[in-house]
């Protein structure tokens, strides 16, 4: 079979490796597919699973985000309230609120290494700026829809704002009371802690697979042919890279952040700047981080290219200048991009290839994985296992 593979013939290490055998392969060693390990484990502990990951153990958007345990700003709400109405907005709200709830459960307070501490996890809510009235006013409205659908959310006028979360230039802001931040690759290796019979091979490529006739499949890859009866693809914005199916279903999308030095703590939690489409929080050890505005190179914030450009390092860093003043004489330690999965209609997908019902996907998260890749995860497993899914997060939509 014919793939395109960027292993250099050098590099080649499959010549003489021999078979392995596992039960299920995993690829992609980000959030998405240690949380499919996770699952499945939970379901069966004799299961022999491996995850093969082209770089490191997360790599790719788990080690790149700005640590957000969101459902979302306040005006994705809205959004999602205008894209499917109020009942299913507020079934995606809950499905990204158990997110949470099953991370601090299973993985956050459960045994293993790192401590909630350690984890920089706050659950702190987050908040919704707003840089003028009209946007303001919006919010507010959102806010009260929010309240009669028993989400919990308080109403920030400039003053509180500004004492909350020592912005300049915002009139006003929406908290969300359930959210939560987080480091997130001690999160990854926190997972990985708690796997008992999952192997990770890192640094080897996946090209293809091809069915035995048999029932299983062999996994083409550049350390040597893997056998397996299921295969799951976790690569979210990198799916269409190793796969086709994916083209017109999750688009690789890529996020800009910078990090800066710290100062003593004074925000009490993240925050969305809507207008600006941009996000920022102060870690609990006093540093800022700080994404967004790709809307300013919306034509070329694409692709599988995690490389930082100007124009949106410059617009961040005016932006910390403009309006988060106690950092605007400190330094800035760290630039980096990241590959998101945007999927069609903005929601993550979960499914099976039409040609191959064990060959197994998850991702599209559109910007919101760490608020659902656990979750959907689970889901994953759910229909693995012959278990319902809901009707949003099925691939079987499109």
């Amino acid at each position: 079979d014919t793939d395109f593979m960027s292993t250099s013939y050098w590099l080649d290490r499959s010549a003489n490796s021999k078979l392995k055998k596992f039960d299920v392969v995993i690829v992609g060693a980000g959030i998405s597919g240690l949380s499919t390990a996770f699952w499945l484990e939970q379901e069966d502990p004799q299961l022999k699973i491996v995850v093969i990951e082209k770089h490191r153990l997360g790599f790719g958007a788990t080690g790149r985000n700005a640590g957000f345990v969101t459902c979302g700003s306040v005006e994705h709400f809205n959004r999602l309230i205008g894209k499917h109405g109020r009942d299913e907005a507020l079934e995606i709200w809950r499905f990204a609120e158990t997110n949470l709830k099953l991370l601090e459960e299973h993985i956050v307070r459960g045994p293993g290494t790192h401590s909630p501490t350690d984890l920089l996890f706050e659950k702190k809510g987050s908040y919704s700026l707003a840089a003028a009235i009209p946007e303001y006013e919006e919010l507010q409205k959102v806010a009260q829809t929010m309240s009669e659908l028993k989400i919990p959310v308080q109403v920030y006028n400039e003053k509180d704002l500004h004492k909350a979360v020592g912005t300049e230039g915002f009139c006003g802001g929406i908290r969300y009371m359930d959210d939560a931040a987080i480091h997130p690759q001690r999160l990854l290796e926190k997972i990985k802690s708690r796997l008992k019979n999952t192997i990770l091979l890192e640094g080897t490529e996946v090209s293809s697979y091809a069915s035995t006739g048999t029932g299983t499949r062999i996994v083409k890859t550049d350390a040597g042919p893997i056998e397996a009866s299921m295969i799951v693809y976790a690569l979210n914005g990198f799916s269409a890279d190793l796969n086709p199916h994916f083209k017109d279903k999750i688009y690789p999308t890529r996020g800009q952040i910078l990090m800066m030095e710290k100062v003593d703590r004074f925000m009490d939690g993240p925050c969305y700047a809507n207008s600006y489409l941009d996000y920022f929080r102060q870690l609990p050890t006093g540093e800022l981080l700080i994404g967004g505005f790709r809307q300013l190179e919306k034509t070329t914030e694409v692709g599988f290219s995690d490389h930082t450009t100007e124009v949106i390092q410059n617009a961040l860093h005016d932006f910390v200048k403009k309006h988060l003043p106690r950092f605007k004489d400190k330094k800035v330690t760290h630039r980096w991009g990241g590959v998101m999965g945007f999927s069609a209609d903005g929601q993550p997908m979960v499914g099976s290839l039409p040609n191959d019902n064990h060959v197994f996907f998850l991702g599209g998260y559109t910007g919101h994985g760490m608020g659902l890749a656990f979750h959907t995860a689970k889901a994953t497993v759910d229909m693995i296992y012959g278990r319902e899914i809901p009707r949003w997060l099925s691939a079987k939509r499109f």
